[in-house]
């Protein structure tokens, strides 16, 4: 069996993707595919198996474009609407398979809770609800997601503390605004990282491009690319222009073998 694995961008925009409702900003505009952003997620393939990094507003669709027809898991990276609010569109996945694993830290869990109660409840359940099965994610704690350990990684999104994961020799991380030492050594000899790159201005609780680049530079995988990328940062075919070579902006629908 193929020990491959793929990776999928479902999504690389930022909370409102691009174009942004209303908006006459030229990249809004722009007739190129690629400057066209669903909310940010990855699926991660291999073997038989598939896993989805965040669950956005954009989650039916992503699935009917890429044509998946089963996944074997959620992982959240946090609560933020635009990692979750998908996550009542899993029904069809569910009533195929049965309760939809997911993987988060605490806090996230409990904020699912209280936003989507129907589907974590225990009794007097609505008839078509979705179902799932809470796996609750710790700091130091790998998870086995099928025949693969995956590790947590810490990140700072602002004050928020919040999870990337790193699946063998590929780390993926997002709303990130700083990472500690000791979580930065989980990532070390990566081939692949994905990390977020806002927007040239600095922002609060995002990488801005610059930071995003010093940030790949300190970790040193054979190829970084871009994500959680607002309109701001400008046309997709410009920037990468201006990057170095083994630095790239993602786009939706583009795939990575490993």
């Amino acid at each position: 069996m193929d020990d491959r694995m793929t990776i999928t961008f479902l999504g690389t925009g930022t909370s409102q993707g691009i174009p942004i409702i209303g908006s006459d900003h030229p990249v809004c505009l722009s007739s190129d595919p690629k400057d066209k952003r669903l909310r940010v997620s990855v699926l991660i393939s291999w073997k038989t198996y598939n896993y989805v990094i965040d669950c956005g507003p954009d989650f039916r669709q992503q699935m009917l474009t890429n044509q998946i027809r089963s996944i074997d898991g959620i992982l959240f990276t946090h609560e933020h609407a635009d990692h979750t609010a998908g996550i009542d569109d899993i029904r069809p996945f569910f009533f195929r398979q049965g309760d939809i694993p997911i993987y988060a830290q605490e806090r996230v869990v409990e904020s699912l809770k209280k936003r989507f109660d129907y589907i974590f409840a225990d009794t007097n359940r609505y008839p078509g609800a979705p179902a799932v099965k809470v796996n609750v994610v710790t700091k130091d704690q790998p998870i086995l997601l099928g025949d693969m350990e995956v590790i947590p990684i810490e990140v700072l999104h602002n004050r928020l503390t919040i999870f990337g994961y790193r699946f063998g020799d590929f780390v993926y991380l997002t709303d990130v605004k700083r990472v500690e030492e000791s979580e930065i050594k989980k990532i070390n000899k990566a081939k692949v990282l994905v990390v977020n790159a806002l927007r040239e201005e600095a922002h609060h609780s995002h990488f801005n491009l610059e930071e995003a680049l010093a940030f790949a530079k300190r970790v040193g995988a054979e190829q970084t690319y871009f994500t959680h990328i607002s309109h701001l940062l400008g046309f997709h075919a410009e920037v990468e222009k201006k990057l170095p070579e083994n630095v790239h902006l993602a786009y939706d629908n583009l795939q990575l073998t490993i």
